[in-house]
């Protein structure tokens, strides 16, 4: 796949501005597999409407000659209150992969989320100087699952991300009429060595990514299993995919240093309520807790982060947009899109009377009438 160098003339000038680029970029499948969401992707469209019906009420006369945008996530510190989402396989939007994305976070001082099917292994990441984090999957196979939380930690990640969402994958249509399957040079890379695998074998009304995941993950995963695994690892864990207060409290309870407020992009169930939606009563559950609440889904700029950080969250995860520059135009890519995301975000603070993230957490919200547009 040829990626096109973005000229000068014609960079994005905002974070949201790259999707166009990107799609152009990417064959229309991989566009389908990346820009995606469950079934009728009504909770990927609800996503972005709840922002959209959000207002921030700035605050007036406060001095905002000096900002910051720096702060910690987890136990991590951070220039800006973000981390890079973890997304499976970096490698089909551009050569590189993830080594250009972590090298690009690395840049930009945010932590970087491995995933479980990461293209790129653990020694080469960790040689980008990244800050990571670990995204795991929860395998089947109990001793494999062992061994990806200690070839973690042996790589210096500071948090393991446990998704708790995805017993099995949703129905991506699109994915399914594509008959999506992995090409050959394409690979979990931290699962398998091979290219004649589940996930790159082809067939008719069928995601091959799905059913390859459907044999790797275990759907019986509880509450039990996430004790088991705090006994088994030093690291902090994070729950990922938390909606309900009660989850929260719960993963709170058993010891989590934080909570994403995640539907998984609108990937997993069509009807589920949008992360922005849930996140300020997570983080009302959370107050005076030792467990941090992060948002995730949805976010395509630097306003959507001060809106989510005015609902109570510490910090968002940034998914498809950081993806939409590898696919653009590669590290220089995901390097611009971070450096907007950052002016945007710093923009936003001012202007609201914010000095610092932890300013923007004593602003208040207003709801705004159903949108008359959305961004990508």
């Amino acid at each position: 796949m040829s990626t096109p160098t973005l000229t000068d003339r014609h960079l994005p000038l905002s974070v949201a501005e790259y999707a166009e680029p990107a799609r152009a970029a990417l064959a229309p499948e991989v566009w389908d597999w990346l820009a995606g969401g469950a079934e009728q992707e009504r909770t990927l469209a609800a996503n972005r409407a709840a922002f959209d019906r959000t207002a921030v009420v700035p605050r007036v006369l406060t001095d905002v000659s000096t900002r910051t945008t720096a702060t910690t996530l987890v136990r991590s510190r951070a220039a800006l209150p973000v981390a890079v989402a973890p997304i499976a396989y970096h490698r089909l939007f551009h050569p590189e992969g993830e080594l250009a994305s972590a090298r690009a976070a690395a840049a930009a001082g945010v932590p970087f989320t491995v995933g479980t099917l990461s293209s790129v292994g653990f020694e080469e990441l960790a040689a980008t100087g990244a800050t990571l984090w670990f995204q795991l999957y929860w395998l089947r196979d109990r001793g494999r699952l062992l061994d990806l939380v200690a070839a973690a930690e042996a790589a210096g990640s500071e948090c393991l991300v446990v998704t708790a969402d995805v017993p099995y994958m949703g129905r991506r249509l699109r994915d399914a009429r594509n008959a999506f399957a992995l090409p050959g040079h394409v690979r979990a890379a931290l699962l398998d060595g091979g290219a004649a695998g589940r996930a790159h074998r082809a067939a008719a009304e069928e995601s091959a990514v799905a059913a390859h995941t459907a044999e790797l993950l275990s759907p019986a995963v509880t509450w039990a299993d996430l004790a088991w695994l705090r006994e088994h690892t030093e690291l902090p864990l994070v729950v990922k995919g938390v909606l309900d207060p009660a989850d929260a409290l719960r993963a709170a309870g058993l010891g989590a240093a934080g909570v994403v407020v995640s539907n998984h992009g609108g990937r997993q169930l069509d009807r589920a309520v949008p992360s922005l939606t849930a996140l300020p009563a997570v983080a009302e559950a959370l107050a005076g807790r030792d467990c941090q609440v992060l948002l995730d889904s949805g976010v395509r700029g630097g306003s959507d982060v001060l809106t989510a950080l005015a609902l109570g969250a510490s910090g968002v995860l940034l998914g498809r947009p950081l993806i939409w520059g590898l696919a653009a135009d590669g590290e220089p890519g995901c390097t611009r899109v971070l450096e907007l995301l950052a002016a945007e975000l710093r923009h936003a603070l001012g202007l609201a009377g914010c000095a610092d993230p932890a300013a923007a957490a004593e602003l208040r919200t207003t709801p705004l009438p159903c949108p008359a547009w959305s961004a990508p």
